[in-house]
């Protein structure tokens, strides 16, 4: 018998895995206490690692600890020298500027021209082209809680508790009541949410949830939804500047921020946008590698939003917390760290050991799952090792055609199956070989139920708002499957009502950068020397980088 993607020396514990199918099919698998979860995570999540992290030197979260990669971009020089930057040449004068081109900037784009404010007096500023984000990367679904069993409030425990009760409330409490509304909007749209023969949605569970609330569009759910919203933007003629990220925000003298200097990729030049209200939407850090693990994330991912906000005074919050998605794919190596959806887990896959055996729940929150696997390959030499050294689990996919009949994995996870097929890999009948991967920045800048940026008295900071990942509050230490997608819209939608609220009444003053000035004088008062400069806009792949960041990791 033989598995022809795999090597020869990983069959053995293949035909384990399939030996013991039939018995763990028919096992309830115990769920952890409480008290057995923070035992595992303080041994085995990364988060735990001290030598992972260190206490910034200054701004607004002096002294507050965070991952080492995070803290050399907090704590670098700016790309620009204001001095060569002519504020008074204006190239784009608008009402609302949208920084970033993801989910989350598109949904604040459409709801700022729905409250009034013309196309032409919104400008979507995105690094990369319009729509690379993470938003398309998201596969599993987006949670709602809109059936007769389940409730906004079923929903805010839920979250809160995955969160280990470190979320803002008010934040929380927003995000589930408005969830309906995002899923009925995005039909409106024209979003193509699976549903039964009878029209209902099908819902189903994700790692923490205790009721089926999740919503999905086969395995490419942020793929339609970026679709749709992208369509509505571009029908609305909303301009868009693209290969053009932004690379520090702008001030006026009265303290209000009042737009950002663009750089555009392509030629070379800086753009300087002047706008009543700025909406950041850059999303997360991914691309930063935490701890040299690999990650899910696009190539744009490089927190460059953290960057700038902090500069003007941002707060950030729980950015001692990081999220490693527990399967992340270990083989074969050109696709190490990819995601492999925790819908595959809630249609009924199990995380197995190198000799066939269940070792935890499959849909413990994903802080939990990630721990244990972790606690599997490295505590207890129960993984499989690859060629490069990458460690790694199965994931018994097959298990999800003997449960739900043939078909279902084509069905509902196309985009998994045609992922492991190019490589002679065919999930509905091998299972994949998983491994924890950096997959979302829980924590980031603090924001009020307006979306407005709060500075480190908990005030907003005049013109400033921003929402999706590159905020901290909604999830606290640890975000739930579903909950990303439903983040991004709902505040996105937020921020665009609240940003075009703004506009309507704000007058932009004398335009500066000397809070850049300013914080350059800090680093060195620090005694920062010059070596780095952020944002880093792209990730660096060259020379040792480039290897796989797998082979690094040691627990």
């Amino acid at each position: 018998m033989g598995y022809p993607g795999y090597p020869e020396e990983f069959w053995d514990s293949i035909e384990k895995v399939e030996a013991t199918r039939e018995r763990r099919l028919k096992e309830v698998f115990k769920r952890i206490t409480p008290e057995e979860k923070e035992k595992l995570l303080e041994k085995w999540h990364p988060d735990y690692r001290p030598e992972g992290k260190r206490a910034l030197k200054l701004g607004p979260n002096k002294g507050d600890y965070v991952p080492n990669e995070v803290a050399d971009i907090l704590e670098a020089y700016p790309l620009i020298d204001p001095n060569d930057i002519d504020l008074e040449d204006i190239d784009y004068d608008v009402d609302v500027l949208i920084i970033g081109g993801g989910g989350s900037g598109a949904a604040a784009a459409l709801w700022t021209n729905y409250r009034g404010i013309k196309a032409e007096n919104i400008l979507i500023a995105t690094k990369l082209r319009f729509g690379d984000a993470n938003t398309k990367m998201a596969q599993g679904g987006i949670q709602a809680a809109d059936r007769p069993q389940d409730s906004p409030p079923i929903h805010f425990i839920d979250v809160i508790g995955g969160g280990h009760y470190a979320n803002k409330p008010e934040l929380v409490r927003i995000l589930v009541k408005e969830a309906p509304l995002i899923i009925k909007w995005h039909e409106e749209l024209g979003v193509m949410y699976d549903k039964d023969e009878h029209g209902n949605f099908i819902e189903i569970h994700g790692g923490g949830t205790s009721r089926k609330r999740m919503h999905a569009a086969k395995d490419y759910t942020g793929l339609e939804i970026m679709r749709v919203l992208m369509d509505e933007v571009l029908n609305r003629e909303i301009r868009v500047i693209e290969f053009s990220p932004a690379v520090e925000l702008i001030m006026d003298t009265s303290g209000q921020v009042a737009g950002a200097v663009l750089y555009n990729l392509e030629t070379n030049q800086y753009y300087v946008v002047r706008a009543k209200a700025t909406v950041l939407t850059t999303g997360g850090f991914g691309r930063l590698h935490i701890q040299e693990f690999p990650t899910t994330n696009h190539y744009g991912a490089t927190a460059d939003g953290l960057v700038m906000g902090y500069r003007v005074g941002t707060h950030l919050r729980d950015m001692d917390s990081v999220q490693y998605h527990p399967t992340g794919a270990a083989f074969p190596e050109q696709i190490v760290g990819q995601l492999v959806t925790e819908k595959v887990r809630g249609l009924g896959a199990q995380l197995v050991n190198i000799d066939g055996e269940q070792f935890i729940y499959p849909l413990e929150p994903r802080d939990v799952v990630a721990a244990a696997i972790i606690r599997e390959c490295y505590g207890r030499n129960k993984g499989i090792v690859t060629v490069t050294g990458q460690r790694g689990l199965w994931l018994d996919s097959p298990m999800i055609e003997i449960i739900h009949g043939e078909g279902t994995i084509k069905r509902y996870l196309a985009a998994m199956y045609r992922q492991f097929k190019r490589f002679d890999i065919d999930i509905t009948k091998e299972p994949m070989l998983v491994f924890p991967t950096l997959h979302y920045m829980n924590g980031g800048i603090e924001i009020n139920e307006y979306t407005q940026a709060l500075n480190a008295d908990g005030k907003p900071i005049p013109g400033l708002f921003a929402a999706g990942e590159v905020t901290g509050g909604v999830h606290g230490k640890n975000r739930l499957m579903g909950n990303s997608l439903l983040d991004i819209n709902v505040f996105g939608r937020r921020g665009g009502i609240n940003a075009a609220k703004h506009a309507k009444k704000a007058k932009v003053g004398k335009l500066t950068l000397k809070h850049v000035n300013n914080w350059v004088t800090k680093l060195k008062e620090a005694g920062i020397a010059p070596k780095r400069k952020a944002p880093i806009i792209l990730p660096e792949y060259r020379g040792k980088r480039a290897l796989s960041r797998s082979i690094n990791i040691g627990f």
